[in-house]
């Protein structure tokens, strides 16, 4: 089978069940791809790398630029570049694939009900390929563009990956040794600064975090909705809740439908709330991941701030219960 990537991947015996095909990627380029990198490694990311020059990569550079005085263009000018300190890391990594790297569990197809979703166990990537991008906080297209459309994901298979990888896995035993797992899954570096306060801003579509007059992150962000509005205020972080599961609960959801029961849905990658929920003073409210981090900053949410789940898992290392959680219009 050439059709490498969405071949049946064998995970302890049993094929795993085969993905949609990605929609083709357009060019990378790889400068902005290299940038993108650097942004992430930084602190200032773009949600999905994947080497164009979209709106969520010149919010990602106006974020730098203003963090580290610099004149704020949106643009990968020459100060910038210098800044980002290109020789700090190239812009990919070429490794080679284990049985670790694509073990699952895998849910695929996920169902769309959250009444039959709360009859699984997990919530789990569909496939290799999506674990892999997830991985490495890009998107399946990407991955494919990068390597090619015969490139096997078996073990012993080498493949070109966005370089994100951290320089530490040394995570607090404070954390389960489940969400230790994720975390280092999903590539966060253990070495994280410590937030005094998280601003969200609604017009510019991002979460910042910040230690005094010091801008240390910046996340694009998906914020409520005309329906559904960020709460605009000052609120307190309550604490993290790791590997969480979800309540559907159609009485406080705009558009369920009433008649719906209330439902438990399992923990996993394509929760509803991703693999963290940084919860609020503001009740029903939270800061968390996401299913669909492609989707990050494009779409609406119910009221609380999604992120992509690699960006959620480094702000919840990033902030303690107590944390100043300001949203602003």
């Amino acid at each position: 089978m050439k059709r490498l990537v969405w071949a049946a991947l064998l995970v302890g015996g049993v094929a795993a069940a085969q993905a949609p095909a990605p929609r083709p990627a357009s060019a990378i380029d790889a400068t902005i791809l290299h940038a993108q990198v650097l942004l992430d490694r930084h602190g200032f990311t773009t949600g999905v790398i994947d080497g164009r020059n979209s709106a969520l990569f010149r919010q990602a550079l106006r974020g730098f630029q203003t963090a580290r005085d610099l004149p704020v263009t949106g643009k990968l000018d020459a100060a910038t570049k210098r800044a980002l300190n290109p020789g700090m890391r190239p812009a990919t990594v070429t490794l080679t694939l284990s049985e670790r790297a694509l073990a699952g569990p895998y849910t695929n197809p996920i169902p769309k009900d959250y009444a039959d979703q709360a009859k699984l166990t997990t919530l789990g990537y569909r496939s290799a390929l999506e674990k892999l991008a997830e991985m490495f906080h890009t998107t399946p297209a990407t991955l494919v563009a990068l390597n090619s459309r015969e490139t096997m994901l078996r073990p012993g298979t080498r493949v070109v990956f966005p370089n994100v990888l951290p320089t530490s896995r040394s995570y607090a035993d404070s954390w389960s040794g489940d969400y230790r797992q994720t975390l280092a899954n999903l590539n966060v570096d253990a070495n994280q600064p410590q937030a005094d306060r998280v601003v969200v801003d609604k017009s510019e579509g991002w979460l910042r975090a910040y230690a005094g007059d010091k801008i240390l992150a910046q996340f694009p962000a998906t914020m409520g909705s005309s329906h559904d509005p960020l709460p605009i205020g000052e609120w307190k972080i309550q604490g993290v809740a790791a590997n969480p599961d979800w309540q559907y609960n159609p009485a406080i959801l705009r558009h369920a439908d009433k008649s719906d029961s209330k439902e438990i849905v399992p923990p996993g990658p394509n929760n509803p709330v991703g693999v963290v929920w940084i919860d609020l003073s503001k009740e029903h409210y939270g800061i968390h991941g996401t299913p669909e981090p492609d989707n990050i900053g494009k779409t609406e949410s119910n009221g609380c701030i999604r992120l992509t789940n690699w960006d959620a898992a480094r702000l919840s290392l990033m902030v303690k219960p107590g944390t100043p959680a300001i949203f602003q219009p």
